[in-house]
């Protein structure tokens, strides 16, 4: 009888610690910006256990917040702004700078070195099926990852 109340805590916790894994998010990171510039980008990288959509991206550092895609268009750079992003279960998406990115529009004040911004990403596992997912990401330098991953 000793073993029972242990036993209930340690299944729930098994329980919520699956769940909680189920979207996996790390890396997350923005570029410090200029006084005055009104716009800004969330770098991360995300895994879903299953696959999945990311289909929203929150934001209070700025007035509106999206999912976006860059690439190269011969000698000319297109970003543009897209409803959703495929998560392959299993595998790693990162968003990187000259890639797929969370951009911040309407910036409520500059983005400074150290700070950490709260972004909430909404990934659609399925049908009327979303899971929220509450991300940190702390504010680097504005040198910070100017060409990593940049794959023209």
């Amino acid at each position: 009888m000793k073993f029972v109340p242990v036993i209930i805590p340690l299944l729930f916790v098994a329980i919520s610690s699956a769940h909680a894994d189920s979207i996996i998010v790390k890396n997350a990171w923005a570029r410090a910006t200029a006084p005055g510039q009104e716009v800004g980008a969330v770098y991360l990288d995300i895994v879903s256990s299953s696959a999945a959509k990311l289909v929203k991206a929150e934001s209070t550092a700025a007035t509106s917040t999206e999912i976006h895609s860059m690439s190269m268009k011969g000698d000319v750079m297109e970003m543009r702004k897209i409803d959703s992003l495929e998560l392959a279960a299993g595998k790693t998406v990162s968003l990187v700078p000259g890639g797929n990115h969370v951009m911040l529009i309407g910036l409520k004040k500059p983005l400074k070195e150290g700070d950490k911004i709260a972004v909430t990403l909404t990934v659609e596992k399925g049908p009327k099926v979303q899971e929220k997912v509450e991300v940190s990401a702390e504010v680097k330098s504005m040198m910070s990852g100017a060409m990593h991953h940049y794959h023209p």
